[in-house]
């Protein structure tokens, strides 16, 4: 009876492989070109194009944009200094192509007929977009495409860079690879709350959608080398760029919204201007919406807990209860200008509302959020704000004093 069984097991194993089909429609990476970084500038041709244009290789297209694909691995053997492509060194784990026309379907068609393995963006980790570019154009023109193309996640990270797009995706760095080194650079928003809350495609899409004011971390380069600096703001309206927020005052923002997760907030000494820094380690903070008749104000406020991490004194002052409390107050003030920095560039120099005060107005006074959102970036330029900070430093690390 056992050996029937065990006859007729393997038999039904044996059949069932004779159906098993496996990967039969998968293509071997090798055979495909992934892009992991996608980069768009305003419209300038490179060398290769200017030169197949001359010989009538052409096709009816405006100069709009230049998009250039971050793809990887490169060509074995490839001549990375092709016309065309970025200058690019052997020892470089990727490759850029660049093509420009006026539609990002058709250019990404358009490398069919110059690369023998097909384009596939199922690996696209980051889209960097010119500030020249995103000040000319919507961002919901540039990026239709993107948004209805089912073979792009949604997941993939959004910025805006400085200078050009190919800038922020090229390094002379050996083996590195620009679309991850920017992705890996959100990760150390625990270490620093320069650093914005990373901006999906998925997320940036609805934020659009909503109508609201939004911002997008950007990206600086100098030699080939690159820096989260600040941050891009689009007008929720237009969707296209107005402006920038330096570092000093993306810190404000922070406060504001509740995004500090780390980093360090640094200010001078009254008397001899050494300085001092503090380590915020827990954080909270709440917008109070208030409404009195058809007048809007707003109150902000800020507890902090954290360690007095360095202190520049000389000689070092003994760490009394009264000495602790002044600390506590210079912090506090300092904390105090980032807002109001970052108020008055929201309120009286771009006019938009970037810190969340208009959902927090809509959540607790829904029939007056209803008569003002349809201007509500201009009702919010003049809305009295007043905020307080409180900060309470619990250690002072490991000095012994």
């Amino acid at each position: 009876m056992n050996r029937h069984i065990r006859y007729m097991s393997m038999l039904s194993v044996t059949v069932l492989l004779l159906f098993t089909t496996g990967c039969w429609s998968s293509n071997e990476i090798e055979d495909l070109s992934v892009y992991v970084g996608l980069g768009l500038d305003v419209a300038k041709e490179s060398k290769f194009e200017q030169n197949i244009n001359q010989q009538g290789a052409s096709y009816p297209k405006r100069k709009v944009l230049t998009a250039t694909v971050q793809i990887v691995p490169p060509i074995a053997g490839k001549n990375e200094k092709q016309s065309g492509s970025a200058p690019s060194s052997p020892s470089k784990a990727y490759l850029n192509e660049q093509l420009t026309g006026d539609s990002l379907i058709q250019i990404f068609r358009q490398f069919s007929l110059r690369r023998d393995r097909p384009l596939i963006g199922h690996h696209l980790k980051v889209i960097v977009i010119s500030s020249e570019l995103a000040r000319k154009y919507s961002l919901e023109q540039v990026l239709d495409f993107i948004l209805r193309d089912n073979d792009i996640r949604p997941s993939c990270l959004i910025v805006v860079s400085h200078r050009s797009a190919l800038e922020a995706l090229s390094s002379t760095e050996p083996g590195e690879i620009p679309a991850f080194y920017l992705t890996g650079l959100v990760d150390n928003r625990y270490r620093s709350n320069k650093i914005l809350p990373p901006m999906s495609l998925i997320k940036l899409d609805s934020t659009m959608q909503s109508g609201k004011s939004f911002l997008l971390q950007n990206v600086v380069t100098a030699q080939s080398e690159h820096k989260f600096s600040g941050a891009a703001i689009f007008n929720g309206n237009t969707k296209k760029w107005i402006g920038e927020l330096s570092q000093y005052e993306v810190e404000g923002i922070s406060w504001i919204k509740e995004d500090v997760v780390g980093g360090a907030l640094k200010t001078y000494t009254a008397g001899d201007g050494h300085s001092i820094t503090y380590e915020p380690k827990n954080s909270h903070s709440s917008i109070i919406p208030k409404v009195h008749g058809d007048d809007i104000s707003f109150h902000i406020k800020i507890h902090s807990e954290g360690r007095f991490i360095e202190d520049w004194s000389f000689p070092e002052i003994p760490t009394t209860e009264q000495y602790m409390r002044e600390l506590e107050q210079q912090f506090e003030e300092e904390a105090r200008k980032q807002i109001g920095q970052a108020l008055d560039k929201m309120q009286h120099v771009y006019h938009v509302d970037v810190g969340g005060f208009g959902e927090k107005l809509r959540i607790k006074h829904p029939g007056v959020w209803r008569k003002v959102k349809d201007h509500w970036d201009e009702t919010f330029s003049h809305v009295p704000i007043t905020y307080e900070v409180h900060m309470k430093i619990t250690d002072f690390g490991s000095s012994i004093d």
